[in-house]
């Protein structure tokens, strides 16, 4: 959780206001086509087709924490370190061991706190909306084992992503609270030794209900 963290990028969403202020995504080459779904995209990490402003929510405060309320509710899952292995829509835990669950209203203020050049957001859903600047990683969600290739080929992606740097943070979402492929991708970062995954529980769901924008994958 973030409340009563010492990490770095804890301490910057405490201090930060929870003004919407407008942010432009730095923008970058058109994703090329989706690889086939047994296989991560091979190459250096593209990013979706065009940069989108990040304005402010549509939602006021109060909304905002509502939603909050609703993006951290126990579902009655227990937090697993192991990869989901039934169905990938069903409850999810309101936690993750070695990682960190992210809101909407969180998420928006690292963005607009001069951090934003450094995280490295990671769409693990593959629909055809995406949250700006997002980096096509769906088939990291695969249950598998934390040895397979599809582990290999993520650890290549987030090496490129992050430029080796594993302190960099991670922000992985899928559709909702009831989405295990951010899950899994998350706990799939974490074994590959990175120390800030943000799993954004409630994905493209709550970003959708704040009322921010969404890129449309190539």
């Amino acid at each position: 959780m973030f409340v009563g963290s010492t990490h770095p990028t804890c301490r910057v969403l405490r201090g930060a206001g929870i003004a919407m202020l407008a942010l432009v995504f730095a923008g970058s080459a058109a994703l090329a086509q989706s690889p086939p779904y047994g296989a991560l995209e091979s190459g250096p990490p593209v990013r979706s087709n065009a940069p989108a402003p990040l304005m402010g929510s549509k939602l006021s405060a109060d909304a905002l924490d509502e939603l909050m309320e609703w993006e951290r509710q126990d579902m009655g899952a227990p937090p697993t370190r192991n990869l989901h292995t039934g169905s990938m829509h069903s409850a999810t835990p309101n936690q993750i061991p070695g990682g960190q669950v992210i809101t909407t209203k969180e998420l928006v203020q690292l963005l607009q706190n001069g951090l934003g050049a450094g995280v490295v957001v990671l769409d693990i859903l593959g629909s055809s909306r995406r949250l700006p600047n997002a980096i096509f990683a769906a088939q990291a969600s695969h249950a598998g084992s934390f040895d397979d290739p599809i582990q290999q080929q993520f650890g290549q992606l987030l090496q490129q992503a992050t430029h080796g740097n594993h302190d960099a943070p991670l922000v992985l979402y899928c559709q909702g609270p009831q989405c295990w492929n951010s899950y899994n991708a998350s706990l799939r970062a974490i074994s590959l030794g990175y120390r800030n995954v943000l799993w954004y529980r409630g994905g493209l769901e709550a970003w959708q209900r704040a009322g921010l924008p969404l890129n449309a994958a190539p």
